[in-house]
């Protein structure tokens, strides 16, 4: 599900951006208009003359203004001479080889204090040569040929004069202005004061013009990393790409507000204005893809006219030979482009998307800001005002970062919420499974009764019901005796009593199983004069120990012991046990008569015996006898694990 912002929050941007550029206006009301301090001395009148020069110089280190043509003309400062744009942009092959000194002269009468450090401070001074200022004579300062794209339009003039006690009072401040014969300068008004009175004011114009630029410039390239490292993660996200681009063609566009660089350099120039083009398009582009027009004429229009200018400055070809000379007439085109674009955008994205029509506002705004700036570079409004074009990059970067960050809120959204139903759906399932598990206990419940209600049955078939039936057979042949049928009835008894105590849980204990059948044993023994002997010890759990298994050594045992009550005329019985490292033991020993152990079970006389090792081999086991005239040992070997 696509995220679109509430009118709300839309608005909301929108406040805060014009918010920003509210207390920008008033940092800048305050660092340029505030009431000047009593020491400062504030010059607005200054004597003024233009002189031709065959080419640029450098600025000699003593220049007595007499020496000048005594053609001054008084003028009020700020100065700011109306510029013919397209003379100047025709002009761009002659620059090289004529030039043009501007003088300024201004008289310090009454300054309030004779400081030792004083300082001169001025708001701007544009030029495309060198900026010299001489006090009384002597050169004090000089700025090198930047070209007319340098900071120094950004860039407050600071001079320091480093006065020694015995110095007469500063007379006479001359400025020269090296420029090429098109180009026009601009000069605001200056202050002369003690440097702690003034560098407060210089300060807070250097920072609000470059330094808070610049580190909203770096920031908002730092967040386009950032989502260049999204779009490779998530390619079909183009809006990240998008962002990425934005972030550095803004950073290209405002490198000549605050980078110390020589910005006359025309590949430096090139970039740095057609960059700004670059950036109308790739707004352009997340503009289409918010409202989801492709715009195709609009586009190639756009991209066209882009191509042209980029390919028209460049250097190598020289078709414009002079990028900055014709850069005042390249910015309207993009200020018309990105308007056009702001209004396509924005009509466009109008019920469609709520963060189209954001951005829209943006772009007009920041074009806005560009328009003022143009006035303010081209002389067509006064040179002390302020420079806003610096903070369209905080505008791009509130208005881009809170649709991302939006996008990223609503990403939260969709996870919490498919959390909510993955958790509601788990829920459900977890109910049926649990049903379900219920249902298969409850079978697993009746199949196991049923299968221990057949297993009795069939116990009871072979074992009791086997003797009963013999019994009663042999009753009506006239057969057995009285003492004959109790003998019978007594068995069947104890062939119930083993079936009833194998359903006892014995949880793979044999000797609790044992025990058992020692509880059953020890009456019946007690009435025949028989000592039985109990001599079992710990023995490891049998895992594989059940019901059935449990009620085939019962017999197995009760065989053994009714063997010896019935043929060996013993008057003792010990029982024991014994562990080995693959099973256990279980020893019955009577001190009886013995008998031929295989002469019994080959004369098929021993049923019992054979009767023992089909129940024993049936859970893998084994039984064996050593007898003689002492009596007889039998032993029941049980295997610790049974292979299944």
């Amino acid at each position: 599900m696509r995220y679109r912002p509430t009118p709300l929050v839309a608005n909301a941007v929108f406040v805060l951006s014009l918010a920003l550029l509210f207390m920008v206006g008033i940092f800048y009301s305050q660092a340029g208009s505030e009431p000047p301090p009593a020491a400062s001395l504030h010059l607005t009148q200054a004597d003024w003359q233009v002189d031709d020069a065959p080419g640029f110089s450098e600025p000699p280190p003593t220049l007595d203004s007499a020496s000048l043509p005594d053609t001054w003309q008084r003028v009020a400062l700020p100065l700011a001479r109306s510029i013919a744009l397209a003379r100047q942009a025709g002009s761009a092959k002659a620059a090289s080889k004529a030039s043009r000194i501007t003088w300024l002269r201004l008289s310090v009468h009454g300054l309030p204090t004779r400081s030792a450090r004083l300082a001169l401070y001025g708001v701007r001074i544009k030029t495309d040569g060198t900026i010299a200022v001489y006090v009384d004579g002597q050169l004090v300062y000089q700025a090198q040929e930047q070209g007319p794209l340098w900071n120094s339009t950004r860039t407050p003039l600071w001079v320091v004069l480093h006065r020694h006690a015995g110095d007469a009072p500063v007379s006479e401040i001359l400025i020269r202005l090296e420029h090429s014969q098109a180009t026009q300068v601009a000069v605001s008004s200056l202050w002369l004061g003690p440097v702690e009175a003034l560098k407060g004011r210089y300060h807070a114009r250097q920072w609000l013009q470059q330094q808070l630029p610049a580190v909203l410039s770096a920031a908002f390239l730092a967040v386009g990393v950032f989502a260049l490292f999204v779009w490779f993660q998530r390619r079909h996200e183009t809006a990240y790409l998008l962002f990425f681009n934005l972030a550095v063609t803004s950073f290209l566009r405002s490198l000549h507000f605050y980078v110390d660089l020589p910005v006359a350099n025309d590949w430096f120039a090139w970039l740095t204005v057609n960059s700004l083009l670059w950036l109308v398009i790739v707004v352009h582009f997340f503009l289409c893809q918010l409202h989801g027009r492709p715009l195709t004429w609009f586009t190639r229009a756009l991209v066209g006219v882009t191509v042209l200018i980029g390919v028209l400055t460049l250097p190598v070809l020289a078709v414009v030979p002079n990028t900055p000379k014709v850069t005042p007439l390249i910015y309207p085109i993009a200020a018309l482009m990105g308007a056009s674009v702001g209004v396509a955008g924005g009509v466009n994205a109008w019920r469609r998307s709520n963060e189209g029509v954001l951005v829209s506002v943006g772009v007009g705004v920041s074009a806005l800001l560009g328009v003022s700036d143009w006035l303010l570079q081209n002389n067509f409004v006064s040179p002390e005002g302020f420079y806003f074009g610096a903070y369209t990059n905080a505008i791009t970067f509130g208005i881009f970062s809170t649709l991302m960050y939006r996008r990223y809120v609503s990403a939260i959204v969709e996870v919490e919420r498919a959390n909510v139903n993955l958790a509601q759906r788990l829920k459900e399932r977890e109910t049926e499974l649990e049903l379900s598990h219920r249902r298969l206990r409850e079978a697993e419940r009746q199949q196991t009764i049923s299968n221990e209600r057949q297993r009795l049955m069939q116990d009871m078939h072979d074992g009791l019901g086997a003797s009963l039936i013999s019994a009663i057979r042999s009753a009506e042949r006239g057969a057995l005796s009285d003492a004959d049928v109790s003998h019978v009835l007594k068995s069947c008894l104890d062939d119930l009593k083993l079936t009833i105590d194998s359903m006892e849980p014995v949880e793979a204990d044999l000797l609790l199983l044992l025990a058992t059948l020692r509880f059953r044993l020890e009456p019946r023994l007690d009435g025949t004069g028989i000592v039985l002997s109990w001599e079992v010890q710990k023995l490891p759990t049998l895992t594989w120990l059940d019901p059935s298994s449990a009620l085939q050594i019962l017999r197995i045992v009760q065989e053994s012991i009714a063997n010896i009550l019935h043929h060996t005329r013993a008057n003792q019985i010990r029982v024991g046990t014994a562990a080995q490292a693959d099973g256990v033991l279980v020893i019955v020993e009577d001190n009886g008569q013995g008998f031929d152990v295989e002469r019994a079970l080959a004369a098929g006389k021993g049923r019992g015996l054979s009767n023992q090792q089909r129940r024993a081999q049936a859970i893998d086991g084994a039984v064996a006898w050593v007898s003689g005239p002492e009596g007889t040992r039998f032993t029941l070997w049980l295997p610790l694990r049974r292979v299944p």
